[in-house]
């Protein structure tokens, strides 16, 4: 694996030298766009708009439009906006892993400790793991200022990126059912039918099913094959009283 970030944890007055690994592999299918015509890749130029030319990589640069005149940035300059969040990632608090609201996660990283830095990097694994805390920080990585939780995994430290407060959308736009009155045997059986179905989170259990389907219809098709489809089977209950349906399905699942 390839790093992406190199710099420090810092925990308290401890510095842990780190480098970060990205920890998510993404399972969906590579597809190129085509011409349908006839199945050149299509690729995407970057164009000065003036010109109508193509502009070669090394002579792009990142620039903020200020009244009406663009301010050119430099890579010092992202750099210098913070410095030390560009090398540190300094744990200002440290929270309870479980009260983090799952919307605000968005993705993680692999901490590997220099060699100088194994100590310390054990230490704070371990406080970790015996607190079941998680540590709570700012640094910026790809030019982007981002939140994070420092926490265990197994015997990883693992940055995970999360999100702002104020990038989760207010919920006032969305219809709720505030006035609906549930019976309370029908909420007795939701109950019943929850309890029936709850077990201990493993998710190792659950694969990318579609992405393997996907592939044996794309195999399939080279071989000049009609792939085979499966029928669906759609699940209708019985009765359209909701109470009839969570009986069903609570007779269905213990059947």
């Amino acid at each position: 694996m390839r790093s992406i970030w190199n710099g420090t944890i810092a925990f308290g007055l401890v510095n842990i030298p780190i480098k970060l690994y990205s920890a998510i592999d993404n399972s969906t299918l590579d597809l190129d766009m085509l011409d349908s015509r006839d199945h050149a890749r299509i690729r995407f130029l970057r164009v000065n708009e003036k010109t109508k030319k193509e502009v070669p990589y090394e002579k792009i640069v990142k620039g903020f439009l200020l009244k009406d005149d663009y301010v050119i940035l430099e890579d010092q300059d992202f750099e210098d906006a913070s410095p030390e969040k560009t090398k540190t990632i300094d744990i200002q608090t440290f929270v309870k892993a479980l009260e983090i609201n799952p919307m605000l996660f968005e993705t993680s990283y692999y901490a590997e400790a220099s060699k100088q830095g194994q100590k310390a990097y054990a230490l704070l694994l371990n406080a970790l793991k015996k607190t079941k805390m998680a540590g709570l920080g700012q640094f910026v990585l790809r030019q982007k200022e981002n939140l994070c939780i420092i926490h265990p995994q197994d015997n990883v430290i693992v940055i995970s990126r999360i999100r702002f407060a104020q990038e989760i959308k207010d919920t006032s736009d969305i219809n709720t059912p505030d006035d609906v009155n549930i019976p309370k045997k029908e909420l007795d059986v939701a109950l019943a039918l929850i309890k029936q179905y709850t077990a201990d989170f493993n998710i190792d259990k659950y694969k990318d099913t579609y992405t393997a389907e996907l592939l044996k219809i794309i195999k399939a098709k080279a071989k000049g094959k009609r792939p085979t489809i499966k029928k669906l089977k759609p699940k209708k209950a019985k009765s359209d009283d909701l109470y009839e349906q969570l009986l069903e399905s609570l007779n269905k699942k213990g059947a």
